[in-house]
């Protein structure tokens, strides 16, 4: 152990999801923080970012009793949590006070939407950083509550500046850095703990803006370049990057070790929903991260950094699945040797909001296959049917259940014979392969198989691969 670390360790909406949870993550935090410094990120408790975006939806419906109904739910459960995790009196009404002063002014937003009759990007982002807020403040209570210093600071209050996309801004790094380490380094002095709600900055004009699902991640990796932290944790109710699905593989084994590549790849394909923007802030410093689970801390989890351990370097680290996709083949004859008919196709499928998951392109040119979410199938069918059937392409054909799967890990690069050990593998289990599509990184190859055939080419891979041991 490294004598003094300074580390930043953001725990997910379920690590902080009852009482009992909010404790020992608060008594973690006062052992871990007797050794090191510690910054806490921390999302909103459970699915209150989910009952968040529910009270938009029911603001655009009109649904007043909707709203009101939701907005009650949410304070009783919040009330009742800090209750209950509180035991020292002063500390509960404090605590107390402060809730209901936020939960005040949620009500006087909302108040306010429902007056407008609308849900602007820039309202819906000021509405489900509320989430966190009161988090972080019942959080921060209970760590008090073990009679050590800790303060509650928003990802405003602790000077993350964004741009003004909402709801998907990105940092401007440089201001930021300035003004985090102004804010946060006298509190180290100090010996205070900050707890620092995830998921939320603000842009120059002081509008609360998010990073979208996952931000918290995008917070604690901000953060951590910030302050030269020696490490970020991230702890979840999972033990790490896995080698597959463990729902589907019984013998899936937690990774020990990824690069900042690897892990990207995998942040895209896997269950783990890290933001996948959460490793840039970590490349230039070569900030280590840790993927951990709180609730099973001896657990030291999948280690990313910069440059893994060559014995950790396997032809293939993980398989993992997106199911529930649509594919669609599309052929034409005016499609051979026309320059631009994928660009038509895609210019196309991106006016109408559709993101294609992945493509594949025959050399001949006579037919092109692209995969999108089950849920946008309906829409990219109709968009090609209307704009483009009959002019550059002739015919389009449609699978509704399919899944990616996606076998990442940087050994792939350079080793002779890997397709056709995954190709083999899965003919075995007689599974028909439907599309490939292999990146020049050679980090990834995925492939498409029916939704049925998904459970047992995974595990035939997992064997084939030996990712269990």
């Amino acid at each position: 152990e490294k004598n003094q670390m300074r580390l930043v360790i953001k725990f997910g909406g379920t690590s902080v999801g009852t009482p009992k949870h909010i404790r020992s993550v608060a008594k973690f935090i006062q052992i871990t923080s007797k050794k090191n410094q510690i910054v806490m990120v921390c999302s909103a408790i459970g699915d209150t970012t989910d009952d968040l975006l529910e009270i938009s939806d029911s603001i655009k419906k009109e649904n007043r009793v909707k709203v009101d109904s939701i907005l009650s739910k949410l304070t009783k459960k919040h009330l009742q949590i800090a209750k209950e995790t509180i035991s020292n009196s002063v500390i509960r009404k404090s605590l107390n006070q402060k809730l209901e002063s936020i939960l005040n002014e949620l009500k006087g937003l909302m108040h306010g939407m429902i007056l407008l009759g609308e849900v602007t990007p820039q309202s819906l982002d000021y509405l489900i950083s509320f989430g966190e807020r009161l988090s972080i403040e019942i959080v921060s209570h209970a760590i008090l509550d073990l009679k050590t210093k800790s303060v509650a600071l928003t990802g405003k209050e602790v000077g993350i500046v964004t741009d003004s996309n909402f709801g998907q801004s990105k940092p401007l790094m440089d201001t930021t850095r300035l003004r985090v380490s102004t804010n946060l380094e006298p509190l180290f002095s100090k010996k205070f703990i900050p707890v620092i709600g995830g998921f939320a900055g603000a842009d120059q004009h002081g509008h609360v803006t998010t990073f979208g699902r996952g931000g918290s991640d995008y917070t604690a990796t901000i953060i951590a370049s910030c302050i030269k932290a020696d490490e970020v944790w991230l702890m979840s109710d999972v033990d790490g990057l896995m080698s597959a699905d463990p729902k589907m593989v019984k013998t899936a084994k937690v990774i020990p070790e990824v690069s900042y590549v690897e892990a990207m790849e995998m942040a895209l394909f896997g269950a783990k929903q890290i933001h996948p923007r959460s490793f840039e802030p970590l490349l230039t410093k070569k900030i280590p991260m840790r993927i951990r689970s709180t609730f099973n801390v001896n657990n030291t989890g999948t280690l990313v950094t910069a440059n893994p351990d060559e014995k950790t370097n396997k032809t293939v680290k993980c398989v993992s699945v997106i199911r529930h996709n649509g594919l669609i083949d599309m052929r034409g004859g005016s499609m051979v040797g026309a320059p631009g008919t994928a660009a038509t196709i895609f210019t196309t499928l991106a006016k109408a909001g559709i993101n294609i998951m992945m493509i594949s392109q025959s050399p001949s040119e006579s037919s092109i296959s692209i995969v999108v979410k089950k849920n946008d199938l309906d829409k990219a069918v109709n968009t090609l049917e209307m704009e483009l059937l009959g002019k550059i392409i002739k015919k389009i054909d449609v699978t509704t259940d399919v899944s990616i799967i996606a076998l990442i890990g940087s050994g792939m690069r350079g080793t002779v014979g890997v397709a056709s050990r995954v190709f083999g593998s899965v003919a075995k289990r007689k599974t028909n392969v439907m599309m490939i599509a292999q990146g020049s990184s050679e980090l990834n190859l995925a492939f498409v198989v029916k939704d049925s055939d998904c459970s047992s080419a995974v595990q035939a891979l997992h064997d084939e691969f030996r990712l269990g041991n």
